[in-house]
Parts: C-alpha cells; sequence; structure tokens
C-alpha cells in the first residue's frame, strides 16, 4: 500500500468515525472468511457496516474526532462496526458475539462518548430509532384518544339510558 492509498484510507475511516451515530470494536482473530462474510451481510442488512483497518492508520485517523478514545482499544486483530443507527451496528455485533465466540468486543464510541464491552451490550438492549418513534407517536397519540373518548361518553350514556326506559315502555 503506497502512501496515497494509505492517506485516502484515513480520509475514509475519518468520516466513518465522524458520521457515524454508533462505532463498535472488537477482535475477529479466528473468524474463518465465511463467518466475517456473514457478518457484514448481518450488519449491512441492518444498515451498518464492517470494516477492517490497520490500527496505525485508524489511529491516525481517529485523531481531533469526537470518538478519538476508541483508539486505546486498537491492538491486535481489530474490526470496526458502524452505523447511522446508534444501536444497529452494536445490536448485530452483540448478537454475532452471543453466537460465535470468536468475535470479541473491546468496547466503542457514541459521539465523543467512550464506551466499555458493558455499554456496547447497553446500547444494543436499547429500541431502535423506530421503535422509540413508534412509542412516542402512541403517547401523543393516546391523550387526543382518551379525550375522544371522554367526549363521546355522555352522548353514549345518554343514548343507552333512552334506550333503557323505551325498552321498558314497551315492555309496560
Amino acid at each position: 500500500m503506497d502512501r496515497a492509498q494509505k492517506e485516502k484510507l484515513v480520509d475514509e475511516l475519518g468520516q466513518i468515525f465522524e458520521s457515524s451515530g454508533v462505532v463498535v470494536v472488537a477482535h475477529y482473530a479466528g473468524l474463518t472468511v465465511r463467518e466475517m462474510t456473514d457478518l457484514r451481510a448481518q450488519m449491512r442488512a441492518a444498515g451498518g457496516a464492517v470494516r477492517v483497518a490497520k490500527n496505525r492508520l485508524a489511529k491516525i485517523a481517529l485523531q481531533g474526532k469526537p470518538n478519538a478514545s476508541v483508539s486505546d482499544l486498537l491492538s491486535g486483530m481489530t474490526v470496526f462496526a458502524y452505523s447511522e443507527d446508534p444501536t444497529a451496528a452494536a445490536r448485530v455485533m452483540d448478537k454475532y458475539a452471543k453466537d460465535n465466540q470468536k468475535l470479541v468486543i473491546l468496547g466503542g464510541a457514541m459521539g465523543d462518548t467512550s464506551l466499555d464491552a458493558a455499554g456496547v451490550k447497553a446500547v444494543a438492549d436499547l429500541p431502535s430509532r423506530e421503535e422509540l418513534i413508534a412509542q412516542i407517536v402512541a403517547q401523543i397519540g393516546s391523550p387526543a384518544a382518551n379525550i375522544a373518548g371522554a367526549i363521546g361518553a355522555p352522548a353514549s350514556n345518554i343514548a343507552s339510558i333512552l334506550s333503557t326506559i323505551e325498552e321498558r315502555a314497551e315492555a309496560a
């Protein structure tokens, strides 16, 4: 790899570190090509990506970035998983690490917040962006439904009382 290619790679990594919602760092020693391809496919399906790069170049790319604390995790055979959705990459990596003992999550970063392995697990357990939006919409909509029910209740009560009176009058 010549100097121009290294500079291009450092720029790409810098953009990844800057624009990603979450970056997860893991050791992947012992993973087969098939397992790594499977991990990449799962990450792509979730809207993220997996990247392997030399630690030295990644450390250069991390300089001055909000998630520069990740550089402390870079030793040995490391892989980066990242996504714009703050939970997608963490969720896929956590699930894959449970199924495959060769993938060991070291930590990561969410913006300028540094995460250890437990922090990545906690992020993976959070609901996704779409689930949060659905929960918020449901919370916003429920008071309106309650008000509509309360407004309509007296009318239905009066209708049922009139119906009962009518039935009694017919029975008598």
